[in-house]
Parts: C-alpha cells; structure tokens; sequence
C-alpha cells in the first residue's frame, strides 16, 4: 500500500505546484478563504488550530488572523516526535517564529491549547474527504486522540487540483469532515 500511496502523493504534488502558481496568478486563493471562513463560522470564543504553511500548501494565515481578529484563540502545530500526536500551540498575528520539524515554523513560546475545529494541510483527496498527508501519520493520531476526548471538527484546505481517485485506506487514516478548495466546499454526503 505504500507504494501506491507513493504514487499517489507524487501525482497530487505535481497537481499542487501547479495550482499553485495558478492560483497566484489568478488570485483565486481569495476565493478558498472565504469558502474556509464560512465553513468554520462563529469564532467567538473557540480554539481553531490552523498551521503555517510549507512548500505550496493554501496559505491559511488570513483566515487564522481574521479568526484571531473575531475572537478565537488560534493553535499551530508541533511536532513532539515522530510517532506522536501534534501538539498545538497558540499563535497570533504577531507571534515570533522560530524553524520546527519538516521546514515548518513554529511559535518560539507561548501557551498550549486544544482545538475544537482543525484547519489541515493535505497533499491529497479524494470525493469521500479522505486525507493524503505527507505518510507521517501525524493528523491521523491527532485527530484520533482529540476525538477521545471530546468532539473535533476537521476541515482540509487544498487546491481542487489536488483531488484524487478513491484513495486506498488503512484503519488508522481518518477521513475529514469537509475539504474547502478554491471552488467550494466538499463533504461526503454531498459530493457529485
């Protein structure tokens, strides 16, 4: 299976790029914000994880800074090492960075928090809003043990680009519970 997942990454990666540098041109990476935005709707009083993006992943940083603006506490994750969960920790506009894990910055300090709503990167998707990460196994462990404890929303973010045929799964991927692009929004139960 990881061969095939393999591939599959290397297709949505190329996908990815060059939705990327199309999106740029175009602007249309305004459109997955607020597509994104109201999806997550109220933010009063939340705690909305988002991440800080890496490579050509949607920049999610104008919708965690208007979230922050409309009162929500916003999380970033960190890696604690391999094989672990993400950790989350609070990030606002201002919030100094330092170099994390995989090319991603992190907070310098801060509080820890623990999200009821995730933003999630992918590299890939298909129309059931099964992820296809980076083959850590990070968001899948995260999302597990946040659900253990109480509710947890997951939203991915990627370019419409980046969807894939069924993906093969394996008993600890975890689907999402909507996929926002540049063109709207996709959920299991809705998708064509």
């Amino acid at each position: 299976m990881s061969e095939v997942k393999s591939a599959l990454r290397q297709t949505a990666y190329a996908a990815r790029k060059g939705a990327f540098a199309l999106c740029a041109q175009t602007g249309a990476v305004s459109a997955a914000t607020t597509h994104l935005l109201a999806e997550i709707g109220p933010a009063q009083g939340r705690v909305i994880a988002g991440y800080l993006p890496i490579r050509t992943e949607i920049d999610p940083r104008p919708v965690m800074a208007a979230l922050h603006h409309a009162g929500a506490r916003i999380g970033v994750p960190v890696i604690a090492g391999p094989g672990l969960p993400l950790d989350f920790r609070l990030w606002t506009p201002d919030t100094a960075l330092i170099p994390g894990p995989f090319g991603a910055m992190i907070p310098e300090s801060g509080d820890w928090v623990t999200p009821d709503t995730l933003i999630v990167p992918l590299v890939g998707f298909d129309a059931a809003c099964n992820r296809l990460g980076y083959g850590g196994g990070f968001y899948d462990r995260t999302l597990a043990r946040l659900a253990a404890s109480s509710p947890v929303r997951a939203i991915g973010l990627a370019f419409a680009a980046q969807e894939l045929p069924p993906l093969p799964l394996e008993p600890t991927d975890i689907a999402l519970d909507a996929i926002v692009t540049e063109t709207g929004v996709i959920r299991p139960a809705t998708h064509p």
